[in-house]
């Protein structure tokens, strides 16, 4: 993960313009052939941004589940938070959004996590923001910029196409368009 956090912070200088516009250059890592393949959301164990235990049965129960994948150094990332937190709230009971903050080193990641906590209480953000566990790591190095959403159902499968950069439009069309 530190190699990540380095590729991350050295992208966000070199690249600081192109972020503002587009969004934050993530590592540009190899994928695994089985994480490349795969359209199964990771198994995991992690905790969220308070503390609590958050595992794959969080997409249970939810027809659609939109996750962003956002860093605490992103300024489109932070920018949309506000937008997120409300369509969160008036989302259908079918529906539902968590976040990943992909710059934190694993679940005890305190600073982090702390970073996380300050920008959703400003943006009032009410949704689940988790720390990526091991398994959640190694599906991120497959992302090449943030903010990323994808869309999981409920038996953890990923569908519809992921979108790059902050587009909340665009997310909500997928999930319109899934839950029709």
């Amino acid at each position: 993960m530190h190699k990540l956090f380095r590729i991350l912070l050295l992208s966000m200088v070199a690249f600081s313009s192109i972020f503002l516009a587009t969004g934050c250059s993530a590592e540009n890592g190899k994928a695994t052939q089985e994480t490349a393949n795969s359209n199964k959301f990771p198994a995991f164990q992690t905790v969220d941004v308070a503390g609590n235990t958050v595992t794959q049965d969080i997409f249970k129960g939810k027809k659609i589940t939109v996750v962003n994948i956002w860093g605490t150094f992103c300024p489109p990332c932070i920018e949309e938070m506000p937008e997120l937190g409300r369509w969160a709230r008036e989302m259908p009971q079918d529906a539902q959004i968590i976040g990943i903050v992909c710059d934190a080193s694993g679940p005890s990641d305190k600073e982090t996590a702390a970073a996380a906590v300050r920008i959703l209480k400003d943006a009032n953000v009410g949704f689940v923001n988790i720390l990526p566990d091991d398994k959640v790591l190694e599906f991120l190095s497959n992302i090449e910029a943030v903010p990323t959403t994808i869309f999981v159902d409920s038996n953890g499968n990923i569908i519809g196409e992921k979108v790059i950069g902050a587009e909340v439009a665009k997310y909500k069309e997928q999930v319109k368009r899934y839950l029709k």
